[in-house]
């Protein structure tokens, strides 16, 4: 009997991930270079019951939710007209600094602090560093598909878009910034990867795609609780009867 409500409330806790993500993905339908989640589902562990008809007989404990990373599809560009913001097309990243580590980022919403630094949005600073003379107007700035940084022609340093050999083991750790490891790989040259001046990548969340998963996530979870329900209803009328 009580298997039953565990498997139960294994589901509901599956499924509360899954809302979880799935509320965040809503949350940044409008953020720049964001990336979806992926989440999926795995069997718990199964137990031998008994045996019936001379074959074994297993119980499963549920199924838990298991994250399978970010979708990586490229997210559509958007004029901006803005010579700083600059769009990723194809699969990479922009290398940043992000307290003293290595991090990496689509959002190519960028700036110049006060001593003519290129950073993210997020204050992050271009790695290799770049810096552009003292007054510069970001109208004068050009930044080519290669990733050339040059102010009124004149060269001043180069935007490296770099990619890792398994992007989905990437880690999420705010600000749009993705950290490598173990699992993602180490960083290396995105050959063919290009940037657009002037543009922006947006979210790659459809927003009806979002919301079928949010109300397939709630039904399932009212169907989790629904069993634990009957099971105590069950183990009310079996109480009542032993007594």
């Amino acid at each position: 009997m009580l298997e039953g409500l565990y498997s139960a409330a294994a589901g509901m806790a599956a499924q509360q991930e899954r809302l979880d993500a799935v509320a965040n993905d809503l949350a940044n339908v409008n953020t720049t270079g964001y990336k979806k989640e992926r989440v999926g589902f795995r069997d718990l562990l199964y137990t031998q019951a008994g045996r019936g008809a001379g074959t074994q007989v297993f119980e499963g404990a549920g199924a838990a939710a298991t994250n399978l990373g970010r979708t990586l599809e490229q997210g559509s560009l958007q004029n901006t007209g803005r010579m700083l913001d600059v769009a990723i097309q194809g699969q990479g990243f922009i290398r940043v600094s992000h307290n003293g580590q290595v991090a990496l980022t689509r959002d190519g919403s960028l700036q110049l602090n006060a001593q003519g630094r290129l950073m993210t949005a997020s204050g992050d600073f271009v790695q290799p560093a770049i810096t552009v003379p003292a007054g510069t107007s970001p109208d004068d700035i050009t930044i080519g598909k290669n990733g050339v940084v040059s102010v009124k022609g004149t060269q001043v340093g180069t935007i490296q878009l770099v990619t890792v050999p398994s992007p989905e083991g990437l880690t999420p750790i705010g600000d749009n910034l993705f950290q490598p490891g173990a699992a993602s790989g180490n960083i290396r040259a995105a050959n063919g990867t290009t940037l657009e001046q002037g543009f922006l990548e947006g979210s790659n969340v459809d927003m009806a795609d979002a919301m079928v998963d949010m109300m397939n996530s709630q039904r399932s979870y009212q169907l989790a609780s629904k069993a634990i329900q009957m099971q105590d209803e069950m183990a009310g009328i079996a109480n009542g009867v032993k007594q």
